[in-house]
Parts: structure tokens; sequence; C-alpha cells
């Protein structure tokens, strides 16, 4: 199969990673997710604009120093953690599915989009009834900064979104 596939220097990357037949271990090893993301950094420099870890996925926008790397980062990324998670014998065959999804984004509306799916995604899932009670994503840091309200995620602020689907 053919990938094409658009890299637009200095630009953004909406990426979604699965875990192999959806297991739920992502959440469980949080600290080595995080650690597998701190040591892909030190080798294809990039910044982590937006992220989601739920307990079988993960939904992402990078911003790869060198855009041609993204699924360099990706690939170091899973190798990390999959040598790490403590399974008996884990393989990345085992731990993730095949290949992931991306999509570049292309401009403010697009990355607006693309923000409020990935901060959306743990109420979209069940995991939670408010945005604000899922810790493992980066939505805080957007309400800090005034991006988003606390309490945002009403049925007027996804519209745009519900129909959505990257995984």
């Amino acid at each position: 199969m053919n990938y094409r596939r658009v890299f637009l220097q200095n630009g953004m990357v909406f990426i979604t990673l699965v875990t192999y037949n959806r297991m739920p271990i992502l959440t469980k090893n949080i600290d080595l997710l995080i650690n597998s993301f701190v040591n892909t950094n030190k080798i294809y420099r990039f910044r982590l604009i937006a992220y989601v870890v739920l307990p079988d996925h993960i939904h992402c926008i990078l911003k790869p120093k060198n855009i041609y790397d993204y699924s360099k980062i990706i690939k170091s990324f899973k190798y990390s953690f999959s040598k790490n998670v403590g399974l008996v014998k884990p393989t990345y065959s085992k731990i993730w599915q095949p290949r992931f999804w991306e999509h570049t984004i292309r401009d403010d509306e697009d990355l607006h989009i693309h923000l409020n799916y990935i901060h959306y995604n743990p109420v979209k899932h069940g995991l939670v009834q408010q945005v604000k009670n899922w810790h493992l994503s980066s939505f805080h840091k957007f309400v800090w900064r005034g991006f988003y309200e606390n309490d945002w995620g009403s049925n007027e602020d996804i519209k745009k979104i519900k129909d959505l689907n990257y995984e």
C-alpha cells in the first residue's frame, strides 16, 4: 500500500496511535509512556502541542523540528514503550497496531477542530462526564493559557467535532 503524506515545513501533525487489540495498557503505564516521549525527543526533536492518553489509544499533535521525522518519532516512541512495558516478552507488534493515523494540520481552524477532538475524547469514550475530569491530557494546560474555559465541552462546544472519528 502506498501512502501519500503531506510535509509542511514548520507544520504540525495530528497523530492517533492504538494498542494491539485495543489492550488497555496505556493509562496503567503512564510514567513509561511519558519517559518514552522524553527519550524520543532526545533523538528527534519535536514539541508536543496537545495530547490525550486513554487506556487503549493516544491522540496528539506534534510539531517536529524536521517535519520529515514524524514517522521516525512515532516508530521510536512505540519501540521505547514496547521494550519497557513489562509484559512477558513484549514485542512491538503485540503492543501496537501496525502503522498509525496521521493528518497534517493545514490552518488555524483545522488546528482548533483537532484540539477540540483531542480534549473531548475521554467524554466521547465514556471515561468521564466532563472534559475537566480527565487529567491525562493537555486540556488543563490550555485552560491555564486561556484557550478554553474550565467547563468547556457542552453540546454547543462540540457541534463541530461530534461527527469526527480518527480511531
